[in-house]
């Protein structure tokens, strides 16, 4: 029985140990580059007296940062990815939770490690990852590692402002990467093109199918998302055949008009998370890839990234909303009402989540951990957690679970419960809107519509009025040149909430 990651790794390094596992657009390792090169870091970590303890990656997006969370599991620890793209603050946030006693850099993010309130110590990757491999230390490790034993911290934004240290273990990452790679039909061919920062969870999506299979990841350059036809060139250029990414990324080169003059040509698979996919974008892909699989997943980092999977087989209208499916193997989605009792046919509830795929909870934070990570309301035999999400859902007449809202984008406005992801839909059916994104008002009770597109603002106005109810038409609607994006691709809601009062 599999109960360490690292058994990916070590299985198709023996098979085919000369592939390319990971590559930028510069430079590539192969399986037995990233195996080596991971035991030297592991082993270096041993001897400086790390086990079972965080050591913090602050590296910028490369092959080697992935070599270094790998390393970092053969000492018995666990990583926490960081990245220069961060804010300064959230950083210190991070180092203040976590207190390291061990940090790994690259030569060029050693010199920003001053910057901030660190007092561990700082190791250069160039400088451990040929560090001589202390074999009988690493196997006394591997013999006491357990699959629950922690493998990296992600940290997520908190309500309070500090970020939350998610946590999770081998257990949960095999199960997840399993059922993943089973639905997604991943292999050997697989060419898989990232486009998630390495300090989210998302990137397990590509890098543990790529250890599992012997297939290949390239990790493609942030700024090709800001030119959809360079990007798609680049795609073709990498012969990449496989994406998982955010629905902003994706709708970036269809709302452009890419497709007009270039195809990904080797795209087969495309899934896709984190937002809504608008249908009119949707339909813009499937159009220009009719053979590709359509793949919409769901799932918070606190159930070690995905749990539930939709494989669009029918066509959809402008005003509906992509259902997120059903949850993987081995996991069970429980729809609870106001009462904590299973919601109706039809009826909203939260989406709450048990089974292995939950992740151990927040780091140092057992506060908050005990409000997320509960004991099954349903079950009073046993000790049994489930996480509550905070998002809404209900199941279609399908049987399909339909994703409708955040608990905090569903609003009360002139006596009516509102979702705010409804007033988006609408406004994304224009032909002209590229992107659209809703936020509230809480203090003054004002709907704000923010979209880009080549519609004047009075006229979407009217449009607006002609296909919502009164209590539904927004009170502001701004047009943008662009829509602020979070680091991880995702609408930057919080930053059109400071737009809007800072305007």
């Amino acid at each position: 029985m599999q109960r360490n990651v690292l058994e990916y790794l070590e299985h198709t390094a023996a098979r085919v140990p000369d592939k390319v596992a990971f590559a930028n657009e510069q430079m590539g390792l192969t399986f037995r580059e990233v195996q080596d090169q991971a035991r030297s870091v592991g082993s270096f970590l041993h001897a400086e007296g790390l086990y079972r303890q965080p050591v913090v990656v602050f590296m910028k997006k490369h092959p080697t940062t992935l070599v270094s969370f790998f390393g970092t599991i053969y000492a018995g620890c666990y990583y926490v990815p960081l990245d220069d793209e961060m804010p300064r603050h959230r950083v210190e946030l991070i180092l203040k939770t976590l207190n390291p006693a061990a940090m790994i850099c690259d030569e060029t993010t050693v010199a920003l490690v001053g910057e901030f309130a660190y007092t561990g110590k700082t190791y250069i990757y160039s400088q451990i990852c040929e560090t001589p491999v202390d074999e009988a230390a690493l196997e006394t490790i591997r013999d006491r590692q357990i699959d629950t034993d922690p493998i990296y911290i992600v940290f997520t934004s908190g309500s309070t402002g500090v970020p939350k240290g998610v946590t999770a273990c081998h257990r949960s990452v095999l199960d997840y990467v399993e059922n993943l790679c089973d639905v997604l039909k991943f292999n050997e061919d697989s060419i898989f093109g990232n486009q998630t920062p390495l300090y989210f969870d998302a990137y397990l999506k590509e890098v543990m199918p790529t250890l599992k299979y012997g297939a290949t990841t390239i990790l493609i350059p942030k700024q090709l998302f800001m030119f959809p036809i360079k990007l798609v060139e680049f795609l073709n250029e990498k012969k990449i055949n496989t994406v998982c990414w955010v629905v902003s990324a994706l709708t970036m080169i269809s709302a452009f008009k890419t497709f007009d003059k270039v195809i990904p040509e080797h795209l087969h698979t495309v899934a896709f998370a984190s937002e809504v996919f608008p249908i009119k974008q949707f339909n813009l892909w499937r159009a220009a890839l009719p053979n590709a699989r359509f793949i919409n997943l769901y799932g918070p980092t606190e159930t070690t990234g995905i749990c539930c999977y939709y494989e669009v087989d029918r066509e959809f209208g402008l005003d509906e909303v992509l259902p997120v499916g059903r949850p993987f193997c081995n996991t069970e989605i429980l729809l609870l009402d106001e009462n904590d009792k299973l919601a109706g046919p039809g009826e909203q509830g939260e989406i709450c989540v048990r089974g292995t795929r939950l992740t151990l909870g927040y780091y140092r934070n057992p506060e908050v951990t005990s409000r997320a990570f509960v004991q099954n309301p349903l079950n009073d035999l046993y000790p049994e957690l489930i996480y509550r999400t905070g998002d809404i859902g209900k199941y279609n007449e399908r049987g399909e679970l339909v994703f409708l809202s955040r608990k905090d984008f569903q609003i009360k406005h002139m006596g009516h419960r509102i979702e705010l992801g409804e007033i988006e839909v609408i406004a994304n059916m224009h032909d002209d809107v590229k992107s659209a994104c809703c936020i509230f008002d809480g203090e003054k009770k004002k709907i704000v519509l923010y979209y880009v597109g080549d519609i004047e603002g009075k006229d979407m106005t009217v449009y607006i009025k002609g296909k919502l109810p009164r209590y539904m038409v927004p009170h502001v609607i701004r047009q943008l040149d662009t829509m602020p994006l979070t680091p991880n691709g995702k609408i930057d809601r919080n930053l059109l909430k400071q737009m809007y009062v800072n305007k």
